[in-house]
């Protein structure tokens, strides 16, 4: 099983802190999610249905009828390597574990590119790319001209762009889900999910977008009722919310370029932070030192250490004003600590 962000029982226990004096922003997750009303009581004893309206709001979300609702994106990079003929895949690295971790169990060969880009990972001549749009956990972005482009390239060798979009929600100009599966790019692929932007991770909610035979395939893998009926509700009334949506954008660009100018200090001259409206990623060669300095204040982030290639941490959006003070006071000690020696974890409470 590997390693997530979001695993805040065993900070706890591992770091001595009580689970309710933590502030976790491991996860990238919006912590101002769409509000959820409360739910009819029928649709907890109703199976789910597939004519409920959550395919067709979906469809107006993502300017795409060719998509299959599912229990997360996971189930997507789970399946999706099953269902296509083995071959070589490229993926710049680094990236989402889960992405190689299924290919690779699928029988596929996977060529990691460290610090590729798109060029790079096309010239690699394999039939299959692969890559996160904004990527995770890096924020390095593409843009659509550049996808589209690449996906035609592809088409020509016979082989397939898959694009996970976990993050594009609160920035879609350079989405490419309305093209999936269509005339103009039968061989794209996109996984989306509501969990990041909507800040509704529990209701284990995505989509695949692709052309319908493959669809169709990952329907008969995965069997009736892929999503439960309280779950495929909650989805509908968030796709269909274009006031939340349009506020919630607006919230987050500002909220990012605030952690951004956070967090600038702590890299190196020769480096700088690279910010999305969901997380921010701070590229430094002190990364666990750094992770470990503030889970002792009971912050907890994603830390990605030498063995991924790339060390350096991932920092989501704080949810109030209280926790970006608690953030910027741990973060202003930092450099006080240059010696980066070994952080002793709290035995009782958080440490000041």
């Amino acid at each position: 099983m590997l390693e997530h962000g979001g695993r805040l029982r065993l900070a706890a226990a591992q770091w001595g802190i009580p689970l309710a004096d933590w502030l976790d922003l491991s996860t990238g997750i919006n912590p101002q999610g769409w509000p959820v009303p409360a739910l009819p009581a029928d649709c907890w004893r109703r199976l789910p249905e597939d004519n409920d309206g959550l395919e067709d709001a979906a469809a107006t979300f993502y300017g795409n009828a060719n998509l299959l609702p599912l229990a997360g994106s996971q189930a997507a990079i789970q399946c999706l390597p099953t269902l296509l003929p083995r071959a070589a895949v490229v993926m710049p690295a680094p990236l989402y574990a889960e992405h190689p971790h299924a290919w690779e169990r699928a029988g596929h060969k996977v060529r990691r590119l460290p610090g590729a880009n798109l060029s790079r990972a096309l010239t690699a001549m394999a039939p299959n790319v692969l890559l996160c749009n904004p990527n995770n956990p890096t924020g390095r972005a593409y843009t659509r001209d550049e996808l589209l482009a690449a996906a035609a390239q592809l088409k020509k060798r016979g082989g397939t762009l898959i694009v996970d979009e976990a993050f594009a929600d609160a920035d879609p100009e350079n989405c490419v889900a309305p093209f999936a599966g269509t005339k103009e790019a039968p061989n794209l692929i996109v996984l989306r999910s509501i969990g990041k932007f909507f800040g509704l991770a529990g209701a284990r909610v995505g989509f695949i977008l692709a052309r319908r035979e493959l669809l169709m395939q990952m329907v008969e893998v995965l069997g009736p009722w892929a999503v439960s009926g309280p779950s495929r509700l909650v989805a509908q009334g968030a796709l269909s919310d274009r006031d939340w949506q349009a506020a919630a954008r607006k919230r987050l660009a500002a909220d990012s370029e605030r952690l951004r100018a956070l967090l600038a200090p702590l890299v190196a001259p020769s480096a700088e932070v690279q910010a999305t409206p969901l997380f921010c990623w701070l590229p430094t060669q002190d990364a666990q030192a750094l992770h470990d300095f503030l889970a002792a204040r009971g912050i907890l982030v994603r830390l990605f250490a030498e063995s991924t290639g790339t060390p350096g941490i991932r920092v989501g959006l704080p949810g109030n004003e209280s926790e970006w003070q608690r953030l910027a006071e741990a973060l202003g000690a930092w450099p006080q600590t240059s010696s980066h020696a070994p952080v002793i974890p709290a035995k009782a409470g958080i440490q000041n």
